[in-house]
């Protein structure tokens, strides 16, 4: 496996206060890869780290072979990460198609060249292309999840990262925008790293897994081994992890 995404022995915190300790994730070209953990251990301040919005203390963070650890947010979207963060955060009073429009920003398109990803992205998410005339703010909240998604797809990004995306969706809009970001990893070949309270669901798309504890990994292995651990069982399936 090539690695598209590597954190290496990572520390970071705020305001003295250390959140991450020595950690260590990596992502391969095409691969899926989910990051479970309890609430507070660390899995959004990760993220953070992995796109520049986050600086750590020591560590580095290297993105198809280069050491990116001091590259700003924005410049990481432009080298192709996009990051869908938690709480969606679209333009609420800008329309369907201002919100595509913003998400291409950073690569300085030419009109036609985002006029033809604005299609495509389209063509994935049926719905919005229904609601395209539509502002953000008055979307569901499956909907405008769809959105957030969409948005950083404008962006081409290698590697996808979404940080709780099924949080506060009914469980049939959760699974129906599971089926589109399985989807776009299947079909376009898109590296994924997920962070998901759904851990039956997440476990059962990705490749592979860690388990964030208190700042460390505690487990890491393929998805199906990290699923059948006694502990993740316990702690994140409810024990019960039946086809």
């Amino acid at each position: 496996m090539t690695a598209l995404l590597e954190m290496t022995g990572v520390q970071a915190g705020y305001g003295g206060v250390r959140v991450l300790d020595d950690v260590s994730i990596t992502v391969g070209e095409g691969e899926f890869v989910v990051l479970l953990g309890p609430n507070g251990a660390g899995k959004s301040t990760t993220l953070k780290v992995l796109s520049g919005l986050l600086k750590p203390s020591s560590g580095s963070v290297s993105f198809a072979g280069k050491d990116i650890t001091r590259v700003p947010g924005w410049r990481r979207t432009g080298i192709g990460i996009g990051h869908v963060p938690e709480g969606r955060r679209i333009f609420p009073d800008h329309t369907v198609l201002e919100n595509l429009q913003l998400g291409s920003f950073p690569l300085r398109h030419s009109r036609a060249r985002t006029q033809k990803l604005m299609d495509e992205v389209l063509e994935l998410f049926p719905v919005l292309a229904q609601r395209r005339d539509q502002a953000g703010g008055t979307l569901s909240g499956g909907e405008a999840q769809m959105l957030a998604v969409a948005r950083a797809l404008m962006s081409e990004p290698k590697l996808l990262i979404l940080d709780e995306p099924s949080l506060g969706l009914a469980p049939l809009k959760a699974a129906e925008l599971f089926s589109y970001i399985k989807r776009l990893h299947s079909e376009r070949g898109i590296s994924v790293l997920l962070v998901e309270q759904l851990a039956l669901i997440a476990l059962r798309l990705a490749d592979r897994a860690y388990v964030l504890e208190r700042g460390r990994i505690g487990l890491s292995g393929t998805a199906k081994e990290v699923e059948a651990d006694p502990m993740v069982k316990t702690l994140y399936l409810g024990g019960d992890t039946a086809a």
